[in-house]
């Protein structure tokens, strides 16, 4: 995955949406691709009815219980052009991928839509989070996963109280999690992940 998230900029290049999908639930997802060092490109948790996705790709391994490690790519019309397993335990070769994604690319004789890079934030934002707090752990790992550690500041208004004094001033009360743009306050976890989201950065 973090091979995949070095070359989104090529994949993106060639009109391709990178989807990962697994058996596992959106926290389990949340955390593990925390602990990669961030993964921005979306991960379907193909959890209940577990294996749906998986078994409707050919790809879900029922005695295992898990959704195989294969790829699949669609051409803009929906058709599978290319499907391979590497099984569970191998490894893909990410170039090869991405080359075979640009081939289709150029073979597509139609229109098709740019898949804008993303935009990142727009000055410096400031996340105010408590301990312990689930909705501010969700936040935080949007945060890591986005590749926004170093535009947005991290306060912890459980530990610091000038940091909640400062939350105070600017959203007006102390709830948190509360994501501070400029003049822009975010105070719901959601809202805040789908802004982050929406502005998520490359790493290359």
């Amino acid at each position: 995955m973090p091979a995949v998230e070095r070359l989104l900029s090529r994949f993106r290049g060639a009109h391709t949406q990178v989807l990962g999908i697994s058996v596992d639930s959106i926290y389990c997802h949340a955390n593990w691709a925390a602990s990669l060092g961030g993964i921005s490109f979306p991960l379907l948790a193909d959890f209940h009815p577990k294996g749906a996705v998986g078994q409707a790709c050919g790809i879900y391994l029922e005695e295992a219980g898990i959704d195989d490690r294969a790829t699949v790519i669609l051409d803009a019309g929906g058709t599978v052009r290319h499907a391979s397993s590497v099984t569970p335990a191998g490894k893909r070769d990410i170039d090869e991928l991405a080359a075979l994604c640009e081939e289709i690319d150029r073979a597509w004789s139609g229109e098709l839509p740019e898949i804008p890079a993303p935009s990142g934030l727009d000055g410096p934002a400031t996340l105010y989070v408590k301990s312990p707090c689930g909705f501010s752990q969700k936040a935080l790992l949007a945060r890591t996963n986005l590749h926004f550690e170093q535009a947005v500041t991290v306060r912890n208004v459980s530990e610091d109280p000038a940091a909640r004094d400062e939350l105070v001033a600017r959203a007006g009360c102390d709830q948190a999690p509360c994501l501070v743009l400029g003049d822009r306050v975010i105070q719901e976890s959601d809202e805040i992940v789908a802004h982050l989201a929406s502005r998520g950065t490359d790493i290359d």
